[in-house]
Parts: C-alpha cells; structure tokens; sequence
C-alpha cells in the first residue's frame, strides 16, 4: 500500500509565467469561493447515490437537456460505421484568449454504458509551432452541469470555464491540448465511466485528426475533482478499452472513488450545495434510463426542482438547491436496490476492478472531506498489482487547497513522463 506521507515529484517546481499564479488562473480569490469547493464534492455525489435509492424499472423518461442547436454537434444517421475514436467532423476554433495556439473542435463516435454508439466533442490545442508529435495532455475539467451549453467546448470560449486560463500555462510548456466534452452528450453529470470512455476516444480523435500533427504524440492524462474521476477511469480502462494510446502518465486529485460510501458518510442534512447532488442524480438517471428512474420517489418539490435544472450550470444549480435536504425533495428511505448499488460500483473507482498500467501522481488533501482513507487504498490496490504510484497527500489541505497546491506537482510530474525520467513511487 502506497506510504501515507506527503512526496515531492522529485525535482524543483517549474516557475509559472509571469504574472500569474495557480490561485489567479483558477479565479479562486475570495474566501466564499473556497468554502464553497471545500464542500464540492462530497455534496455533489452523496446526494447523487442516496436519490437513486429504491429505483425499479423505469416508468417514465429522464429529462433530457434541450438539445444542441448548432449542428455541428449532431451525430451522423451512420454513426455506428464508425470506429471509437474516428473524427465525424471538425472546424476550427478562434484562440483570442490563448494566443499563439491553434485550436479545432473534433466530433467523434464514442460509446455509452450500454455500449451503444454515441457522438462527443473534444477541442484540442496545439501551441506555436505545430503539432510535430509533441506532448499531449488530455485535460479533463471539474463540470458539475447539466446543460450542454456548459459543457468545456462552450465555456472554453465564452470565459465560462473556471480552469480555462490554465491552459495557457500547459501550452506554455510547449504541450497540445485535448479538452473533451467528458458528460457527454445528454451532460450525464455523475456517470464517471462514460467520462473515462469519452476521455479515451477524444484522445484517440486528436491522434488521428491529421492537421494537428499529433499521431505519434506520448499522452498524459490529468484532472481534479469531478475531472480527477474521468481522469482516474480514463486511466484504470485504457488497458482494455484503448491499449494502443502512449499514456506515459496520469495526474488526477481530489478523486471521489466511492460515491456510495461518501453518500453514507456525508448525505442527509441540508446543504448550500444539495443541488449539485441533485443534479448528479440526474446525469445518471439520463446515463442509465431503463434501470434508474427518480420519478417515483420525488415529492413535488423534487419535481419541481428537478425541471427547474434540467439545462442548468453550475451556479444556477447551486442556486435552486441551496440548503435543502432529501426530506425536502424525496419520498422514500435510504435503503439502495441492487441495481443502484450495481450501478455506484461501476461508478466509482474503489470497486470498479480495471487497474492503470501508466504511473499514477494521485494527490489528495488529508484534511479532504472525500475520503483519504479510500483514496489509499485505492492506491495500495494499484501497487499491488504493479502500477507505480506516487501516493502525495498534503497535510492540512482540504478539497480547495489541495487542488491549488497539487495542480504545479501535476504538470512537473507529467514533464517528468513525458521526458523519460523513470516514474517515482511510494508504494
């Protein structure tokens, strides 16, 4: 099992670009702002587990996003002649607010839980210079949504996306970008493994996607929070799923890898963010319809709330759910169906058997309100099966700090991959 110390990648951290600092380019600023991440996660998926409880067949359909106006997002009739991974259609994309870079948008065929076709976006970035089979790094952000507006190939543009300027400082490094869509395209917020397949097949999109000149590009793979769970499955399904992809690394923090036991250890009691549970909920009612169905056990001010964010971003959610509890939006007891339970375990890492075969840099805050304890043993787990594992978790820092402070070792760790150095471990 990975030591339970706090581990330097092992080399000097990289200075960032002037002016600039992780605090700044994530907008984190004010102290509302880091209480609010403090709570994140633990609120957005302990509800999402107990409001799935008790769920039979479905009865009535999940309320889907208003779909995509703009056609480019469409999936072709023939989409099923494709391979995962194949690009459906592409167009270039104006790069104002990360200057020197190319970017493109990339529609690819991808697949669901149900192993059924589907079509997903990933935007890639390619620094000055060209493609020239540099570095890759898929980057997968915190999306806590339920509209398709919010999805990153929208806020990437817009100033929407709080990790947007990040991006800079990875592009700086001379690395391409790949940005995917991870909810895919019903915004199935909460289904991790659908966001690990299409993390996956972006990848793959960018690849083959010759003008960006990235078919024999190494990849690194990185994301916190809900991003860190994509990243986590993209990582522990890529020896089955895609095993030709160069993964030479992956960075992922914050990670909930148990969403059923955080919904036990934390669920029930009113909270600013209930209505981030909620909207995950949701997303894996739409990523699973006929098994998971909310209908019958909402009250009238579930269903009330429940159409009131079906196209919602983050904030908004965050709005109309403010302080409530399951009381206030459910019928029934806390007593999960072996369907929900089936479900969670495919959801969350601690019981999902695929094991990453690319060195792992998991970093995690001791005083996180996700569970450090499980995040070890996820990582134990790893190393015994012969991943390398550096294990960092940071004293004192909770949800909001670990993520400013782990983000610089992230990119000196996947710097390291990417030039050969042999992956650290602490197992």
């Amino acid at each position: 099992m990975a030591a339970e110390q706090t581990v330097s990648t092992g080399r000097a951290q990289r200075k960032l670009p002037p002016k600039t600092g992780i605090q700044q380019i994530f907008r984190i600023s004010s102290v509302d702002s880091l209480r609010a991440l403090r709570r994140l996660a633990a609120a957005a998926i302990s509800a999402a587990a107990l409001c799935l409880t008790n769920a039979a067949p479905a009865t009535a359909a999940p309320i889907y996003p208003i779909p995509e106006s703009d056609a480019f997002y469409w999936a072709p009739p023939d989409l099923a002649n494709f391979r995962s991974g194949d690009v459906l259609r592409s167009r270039a994309m104006p790069t104002a607010v990360y200057p020197g870079a190319t970017a493109w948008q990339l529609l690819y065929r991808t697949t669901d839980s149900q192993n059924a076709p589907i079509a997903a976006v990933t935007t890639v970035f390619v620094p000055s210079g060209g493609g020239d089979n540099r570095p890759l790094v898929s980057y997968q952000p915190f999306v806590n949504s339920l509209g398709t507006r919010c999805a990153p190939s929208h806020t990437l543009f817009n100033g929407g996306l709080q990790e947007g300027p990040a991006l800079n400082v990875l592009l700086a490094r001379g690395w391409a970008l790949a940005v995917p869509d991870h909810l895919g395209p019903t915004s199935a917020y909460g289904a991790a493994r659908l966001g690990g397949r299409i993390t996956l097949d972006g990848i793959r999109a960018a690849k083959r996607f010759e003008p960006a000149g990235l078919a024999g590009s190494p990849v690194g793979l990185a994301g916190y929070s809900g991003g860190g769970m994509a990243t986590g499955f993209a990582a522990a399904l890529a020896p089955e799923y895609a095993p030709e992809l160069p993964i030479v690394g992956a960075a992922q923090g914050g990670v909930p890898v148990n969403i059923g036991k955080l919904a036990l250890e934390v669920g029930g009691t009113p909270n600013p963010l209930f209505g981030l549970g909620f909207a995950a909920a949701m997303g894996l009612e739409r990523e699973y319809p006929n098994e998971l169905v909310m209908d019958r056990i909402l009250n009238t001010g579930g269903s009330e709330l429940r159409a009131r964010i079906a196209n919602a971003c983050t904030d908004e959610i965050i709005a109309a759910g403010a302080n409530r509890s399951f009381g206030d939006v459910f019928t029934t007891g806390m007593d999960a169906d072996e369907t929900t339970v089936r479900i969670l375990h495919e959801n969350s890492l601690e019981t999902f058997p695929g094991v990453p075969r690319a060195p792992i840099y998991q970093w995690h805050g001791a005083a996180d309100q996700v569970s450090p304890v499980l995040v070890r043993e996820v990582s134990g787990r790893y190393c015994a099966a012969g991943t390398p594992v550096l294990l960092d978790m940071i004293p004192g820092a909770d949800h909001a700090s670990a993520m400013l402070q782990g983000i610089p070792r992230a990119f000196d760790y996947l710097a390291d991959r990417f030039a050969g150095v042999p992956a650290p471990t602490n197992c």
